[in-house]
């Protein structure tokens, strides 16, 4: 298996783990009471938005060429990275 093969079988597995876990913390949610459940709905519209954001970008990343692939890794790593704070942040505040 090559490096980029398994770069983008982790990222795969690394997304997979991240959604499982906010399927969980978006479940969580709708216990917390009306005027809390709302504020979490909004926090989850936009974590679930940056997920899409992540999984385009990964798709992206299984697509490119060699020439654009290094760029291709950091701006997913940034993307990635940036969904991993949001939901860390969120499950926190919960």
């Amino acid at each position: 298996m090559s490096k980029r093969e398994e770069y983008t079988q982790k990222l795969k597995s690394e997304l997979d783990t991240l959604n499982a876990k906010m399927d969980a913390l978006e479940a969580k949610t709708q216990e917390a009471k009306a005027d809390a459940r709302e504020a979490y709905k909004a926090e989850v519209a936009k974590l679930r938005h940056q997920s899409r954001l992540a999984v385009a970008k990964y798709e992206e990343l299984k697509a490119a060429s060699e020439d654009t692939w290094d760029k291709m890794v950091a701006e997913t790593e940034k993307i990635r990275d940036a969904f991993v704070h949001s939901f860390n942040y969120f499950k926190s505040q919960i």
